[in-house]
């Protein structure tokens, strides 16, 4: 392995960080908020809506993110008569993607928060919603904030494949290395460390935010 020649070209790999966190960080708030409004669809007395939310995760984690990724960006034009920006195409699809796995989670957190908590609002006659926002999920996101740091971590590590449709992020990069130096392995595992290391600055950030509520309890 010869490193030397890639290092000329390693901040043009650094820079698809930027890339990837972008859309990670869009696709990730994008999955949050509706994977919130999918687990009140599923925990709530209305059927149609459970069921819609239900048929939902099912197809988003029945099939791979990376066939949503294509149908979303080449079936575009066919579907909408537009052609989506790879960009967007990459957030749309690990947004949706994303929400099916974060509404199993917060719906776990939320049923796992004791009854008495919500029977205490209800006989205080505080409204659904209200109890909802400032009394059952705050107490189900502290539940459940290791394993939405664990959503994230994954949403990192599979943005990865957002190259199969051109998106310049990290593992384009490096492949544009390497097609340039006739040599592969060393862009690529240049990408991996950066992957790597990316998700241990997740992980401990994880971790302190963790411990920073329990201290707060």
């Amino acid at each position: 392995m010869n490193f030397e020649q890639i290092v000329p070209s390693m901040p043009f790999i650094l820079q698809g960080i930027w890339v990837t966190l972008q859309i990670v960080i869009i696709a990730g708030i994008l999955g949050f908020i509706l994977g919130i409004i999918l687990s009140l669809f599923k925990i709530g007395r209305i059927k149609v809506l459970r069921w819609i939310a239900d048929a939902y995760t099912s197809i988003f984690r029945g099939t791979p993110l990376v066939l949503q990724l294509m149908i979303i960006y080449f079936a575009s034009p066919q579907l909408f008569g537009i052609q989506i920006e790879p960009y967007t195409a990459a957030i749309l699809a690990f947004g949706l993607n994303s929400a099916a796995y974060i509404s199993e989670i917060i719906r776990a957190g939320i049923l796992a928060v004791d009854k008495g908590q919500q029977e205490a609002a209800m006989a205080l006659g505080v409204p659904y919603n209200k109890m909802m926002k400032d009394v059952i999920l705050p107490q189900a996101m502290k539940n459940i904030l290791p394993a939405l740091m664990n959503e994230f971590i994954t949403l990192t590590k599979e943005s990865a494949i957002v190259t199969v449709i051109g998106v310049t992020d990290i593992m384009r990069r490096s492949y544009i290395v390497g097609s340039d130096t006739f040599s592969f392995l060393e862009p690529l595992l240049f990408a991996g460390l950066i992957y790597y290391v990316m998700v241990l600055v997740l992980t401990v950030a994880g971790k302190w935010v963790e411990g920073r509520m329990r201290r707060s309890d």
